[in-house]
């Protein structure tokens, strides 16, 4: 027979919480049960102990010394912090933010950025998402690198592309993304179950993300497409 269920180790020491790598907290092996577990602030910012913990916003590991948020979280095994970058947060989650400086959730000797830094990164990310285009749009390509993604060969650069919507599997989910298509391509492509693009919306589509475009560029462009009705 077995031994034992392992149990995560101890933080600092055996009167300390444990944590998972997710950051979760449960008690010590051994300790007992009902006894009450350590009161933790909502919010923690700190510099990052090690280059073990992620973020949860990016996904991307906190390096050591990174300043980093912890928001409390009460799970089925205790209570303990996820992590994010200080500056993920601010981007995302921002009230977050502004309540973790509020209680000044953060130890001596901690050099945290001015709030107001904080909150143009917020500023500046909701910009750019404000700006960002949803397809269908065309455009010329930038270098001879990418790759039509529905005959899987490259784009020349200074040759036009065409910008549609597909539809992709993202852990359990469906997303639409952009995919670079050859003008050629198009009328195939939209044809296919996977593309978020639908053909009475293309002409328009291009017209209205083609800012830039003369009248000239859309003619030529709509022309290597084709007749989608």
């Amino acid at each position: 027979m077995g031994g034992p269920a392992p149990t995560p180790e101890a933080v600092d020491g055996p009167t300390k919480p444990m944590t998972f790598q997710d950051d979760s907290v449960t008690p010590d092996e051994g300790a007992d049960t009902q006894a009450e577990e350590p009161q933790l602030d909502p919010y923690l910012i700190e510099a990052a102990r090690s280059s073990r913990s992620k973020c949860r916003t990016c996904r991307r590991k906190i390096d050591k010394d990174t300043l980093r948020l912890g928001i409390l979280l009460e799970g089925p095994y205790g209570t303990g912090y996820l992590w994010h970058h200080l500056k993920c947060a601010a981007r995302k989650r921002i009230e977050d933010v502004e309540a973790a400086y509020e209680e000044q959730a953060w130890g001596e000797g901690v050099e945290v950025p001015p709030l107001d830094d904080l909150r143009e990164l917020k500023e500046v990310a909701e910009k750019k998402a404000a700006e960002r285009k949803t397809p269908p749009w065309a455009e010329r390509a930038k270098s001879g690198r990418s790759k039509c993604k529905h005959c899987d060969e490259l784009i020349e650069q200074g040759t036009w592309r065409v910008i549609l919507g597909r539809e992709v599997e993202f852990f359990g989910q469906t997303r639409t993304g952009p995919v670079n298509i050859h003008p050629a391509c198009v009328m195939a492509e939209l044809q296919e179950e996977h593309c978020a693009t639908e053909p009475e919306e293309l002409e328009p589509g291009i017209r209205a993300n083609g800012a830039e475009l003369s009248e000239d560029d859309l003619i030529q462009v709509l022309a290597q497409i084709g007749d989608v009705a």
